[in-house]
């Protein structure tokens, strides 16, 4: 029986997923394994069944990456587009108050916490890295040769979109995301809503995801492209409590800005600064973001001749609303002034409405912002 759990992951998103290039041979398994878990300085297991590793902030997977071997670590951002001036920041761990989303839960911080100067990792185990593979971009239809390229390259891969994006330069983007639990009918298949960073062939992505485990590639810290510095949050572990149809709704505040000094792009979830991409390893963002994209996105294998039973969001409709219907709220972008600003032309994209869709409104609710509903069930009447 396959198990799965809701988590916070980021991706990074290459035209090649593949490690060194190329796909994992199954000797090289052990070694991989080695290279990602490194020595603990402190093991705390979850009531999850996860075992967590609190590994030096410097001995974590990032500075394993040739281009990040003589990197100094930095353990805050030099900007933020919520200060007003330089005596307003704070330590990256808490970086508030900037949103007022409740504070995610990790249930292995029932059992203890990581010490200063080290960062929580989950323990890969074998299963994880054996099917090392891709993952696409959303895209829509556009006259740019990279992204037409990333289409031809992923054609036909079963990635299926319901999102919203607004066009760039820019420089960041932030949104509240509905959490759900959503059933996932394939052992390679997966569920999540997330924000993506876009430019040319490379995207930084953030938010949760339902996949159990299975589905790697440039995933959270496997493949050195993100350097953590907070020591309370696990990249890649559980996060609980999940919204309930027609009961409570829970959510989280993804937020990913450029630092305008020193190029890096940063993370925070909620009020915590989680850490950053180097800069150095992403060219194609180095002027800023193409795109910014909000939504969901499922992978369709077709088990059985047929579209996948897979769900998006809380597997309900957009036209169903709040309570039923999964939401992305007070959607923000960064421009060209570094402020944090409502888009005023968001477009949409949906890859199968009849399977999955998505819903914007102008209707005002207080302190949402701009807004959408998204989501479906997957196979329906309407969705062969």
């Amino acid at each position: 029986m396959k198990l799965f759990a809701v988590v916070l992951f980021v991706f990074t998103a290459h035209l090649c997923y593949c490690y060194a290039g190329r796909a994992l041979e199954k000797g090289e398994v052990p070694k991989h394994l080695n290279r990602l878990n490194k020595r603990p300085v402190k093991t705390i297991k979850s009531p999850d069944g996860d075992i967590i590793d609190c590994i030096h902030i410097s001995h974590q997977p990032a500075f394993d990456h040739p281009l990040l071997k003589n990197h100094t670590i930095k353990m805050r951002p030099s900007y933020h587009p919520n200060w007003k001036k330089d005596g307003d920041i704070k330590n990256a761990s808490t970086v508030g108050p900037l949103s007022s989303s409740t504070p995610i839960t990790q249930l292995w911080q029932s059992n203890g916490k990581c010490p200063e100067r080290t960062i929580p990792i989950r323990r890969t185990k074998s299963g994880s890295v054996k099917n090392y593979g891709k993952k696409s971009l959303p895209v829509a239809k556009t006259s740019s040769i990279d992204v037409e390229l990333i289409n031809a390259n992923n054609a036909d891969n079963g990635h299926e979109y319901a999102t919203v994006y607004a066009e760039g330069p820019l420089y960041g983007g932030k949104a509240t995301f509905n959490v759900w639990n959503p059933k996932v009918e394939g052992y390679n298949e997966l569920s999540l809503g997330q924000l993506w960073i876009v430019g040319g062939s490379q995207s930084l992505e953030a938010g949760w995801q339902l996949d159990g485990y299975v589905n790697t590639g440039c995933y959270n810290l496997d493949c050195g492209y993100f350097m953590q510095t907070n020591n309370e949050i696990v990249i890649g572990g559980s996060i609980s409590p999940t919204s309930q149809v027609g009961g409570s709704q829970y959510d989280i505040t993804i937020f990913i800005w450029k630092d305008q000094r020193d190029g890096d792009w940063w993370l925070q979830v909620g009020d915590a600064v989680i850490g950053y991409w180097p800069t150095s390893k992403f060219p194609h963002l180095s002027d800023g973001a193409s795109r910014v994209y909000f939504g969901g996105e499922i992978i369709n294998d077709n088990l059985d001749g047929h579209h996948t039973t897979t769900q998006m969001g809380s597997s309900r409709f957009p036209e169903e609303g709040f309570g039923k219907a999964s939401y992305v709220k007070n959607i923000q972008t960064v421009d060209e002034s570094i402020t944090l600003k409502t888009p005023e032309d968001l477009k949409t994209y949906v890859s199968v409405k009849s399977c999955y869709d998505i819903m914007t409104s102008n209707e005002d609710i207080d302190n949402w912002g701009s807004y959408f509903f998204y989501g479906g069930p997957g196979l329906n009447d309407r969705c062969p």
